[in-house]
């Protein structure tokens, strides 16, 4: 036991002894890892402060390299700054010096013109003593005489242009027109607003007339046309402005003339027989029109418009036949021009279709037609051609124009028109008095039934000149203040004589 105290005394002296070398070692081996730490840390140190003062050395140096370039573009801009302030302030300077010399030229030239305005009194006023006249006078005078070389010349050529356009057109026109003429051949018919309607004596007035008048009354109901029974021997006069209506009663009497029961109830019977054979002759007459002209695809109600002109006259022209004559005539002459035919036929045609209904509807029977055209479709060329007809519309096109041409050739041929003794008496009466009323004429002269009027120029106020002037003022007053068929001759003749004697 004793032996084993002592070896464990030995074994924990020699553990403890080990145990503090061990110790000593381990705490030498780490002081010796701490000063190795230092050392290095501080040579870290050292290397990142060194590093660090030379990326502060380059960041300084950038910095002042920017701020060197920055302080000599400021200065630059400096310079440029104090460069356009120096040249505003020169470009100011300028200015004003400008302005004071506008300034001094203005009241020079408000001076001048002061200074001018009284030597125009002055020279005004001395004029006017000279002259005696007025301002106002002289610059009449001065307009006046202006206005006759103006007339002079105007004439001058008014009359240039017109021999020059007669010597181009006339031969080509003459050759269309009268080539048209030649190969169009229309009847006409005269006819008026009344109907004679025989009658085999004069006993059978009694009994169209009927007891108290009941058949006569009875005919003028239902056919809305005027029976006028006088002294005329055998015969019986229908008076009416629609002419359809007229025929319809013309025939109703006929027919009752011819059965001879003439009664209310039979007459009613025979206006309405006489009503189907005229809706059939207007739509046949309608279809033969268009045959004959070659105008196809016509609305139904169009042809039965065609058909009732059969029964309407134009100062005793039938209308019907006028208007497939003017077909005829602007179809020729749109073939000989290289025109559109179809159109110019199609046109013509129709150019007085508004004549069928101007007993019904209210307005012109252009614009009558206008409507109709425009209800039944038709092109605007054709609606065109035949507004413009009578010169209401603007023509749009050529062949518009030449339905103009073809309709005046219809209606101004001689034989074509008549009118009533009293219509054309005043007619001529108011030819001459237009033109007796125009300055510078002496006398005027209508001749040829109104065709032409011939008019005497007073040789002291209207020099050889200004004739072609005062013919072409003459013919637009015809044009504005009459109504005439077809177109009337302006010639104005001017003559001057000297008269002496021998003693």
């Amino acid at each position: 036991m004793l032996a084993a105290a002592i070896g464990l005394l030995i074994g924990y002296i020699l553990r403890k002894s080990k145990a503090e070398k061990t110790i000593g070692s381990a705490e030498q081996f780490a002081k010796n890892i701490v000063l190795d730490a230092e050392n290095k840390s501080e040579a870290m140190k050292k290397e990142l402060l060194m590093e660090a003062r030379e990326e502060v050395h380059l960041l300084k140096d950038e910095v002042d390299r920017e701020i060197k370039e920055r302080r000599s573009e400021i200065q630059e801009a400096e310079k440029r700054i104090i460069q356009k302030e120096e040249s505003i302030e020169k470009k100011t300077e300028n200015l004003e010096r400008k302005e004071e010399n506008f300034q001094k030229k203005e009241q020079g030239l408000i001076d001048k013109e002061n200074e001018l305005d009284a030597q125009l009194e002055r020279q005004h006023a001395e004029l006017e003593r000279i002259s005696g006249y007025t301002s106002e006078e002289a610059m009449q005078l001065l307009l006046s005489n202006l206005e006759k070389e103006i007339r002079v010349e105007a004439s001058i050529l008014i009359k240039d242009i017109e021999t020059k356009a007669k010597e181009e057109g006339e031969k080509k026109a003459k050759e269309i027109i009268s080539g048209a003429i030649q190969r169009c051949a229309a009847d006409h018919v005269a006819e008026s607003t009344v109907s004679v309607v025989p009658i085999p004596n004069d006993d059978m007035k009694g009994r169209i007339i009927g007891r108290e008048g009941r058949n006569i009354r009875a005919i003028e109901t239902l056919t809305g046309i005027d029976l006028i029974i006088d002294d005329t021997p055998e015969a019986v006069i229908l008076s009416g402005f629609d002419p359809v209506k007229r025929e319809i009663a013309r025939l109703s009497l006929e027919k009752l003339i011819v059965d001879g029961r003439i009664h209310p109830a039979r007459i009613e019977e025979m206006v309405e027989k006489a009503e189907r054979d005229v809706a059939n002759t207007i739509k046949e007459e309608g279809e033969q029109a268009t045959f004959e002209v070659g105008v196809h695809n016509l609305h139904p109600e169009l042809i039965k418009l065609l058909g009732r002109l059969k029964y309407r006259t134009s100062y005793g022209q039938n209308v019907l036949k006028h208007s497939v004559e003017v077909a005829h005539l602007a179809g020729l002459m749109a073939g000989e021009l290289g025109l559109d035919a179809k159109v110019a036929k199609r046109a013509g045609l129709l150019h007085d279709i508004g004549k069928a209904m101007d007993h019904e509807v209210e307005g012109t029977h252009v614009d009558i037609g206008i409507d109709i055209l425009r209800k039944y479709r038709e092109s605007e060329s054709i609606i065109n051609g035949m507004a413009a007809h009578h010169g209401d519309y603007e023509p749009k096109s050529l062949e518009a124009v030449l339905i103009t041409a073809a309709d005046a050739l219809s209606a101004a041929r001689p034989g074509a028109r008549r009118e009533t003794l009293e219509t054309y008496i005043k007619r001529l009466h108011k030819l001459e008095d237009i033109a007796n009323t125009t300055k510078g004429v002496e006398h005027s002269y209508a001749i040829q039934a109104g065709r032409e009027i011939r008019i005497i120029a007073k040789p002291d106020e209207v020099s050889d000149d200004e004739i072609a002037f005062l013919a072409r003022e003459i013919s637009k007053k015809i044009e504005s203040e009459l109504e005439y068929p077809g177109q009337i001759k302006v010639n104005v003749i001017r003559e001057t004589r000297a008269v002496d004697y021998a003693k």
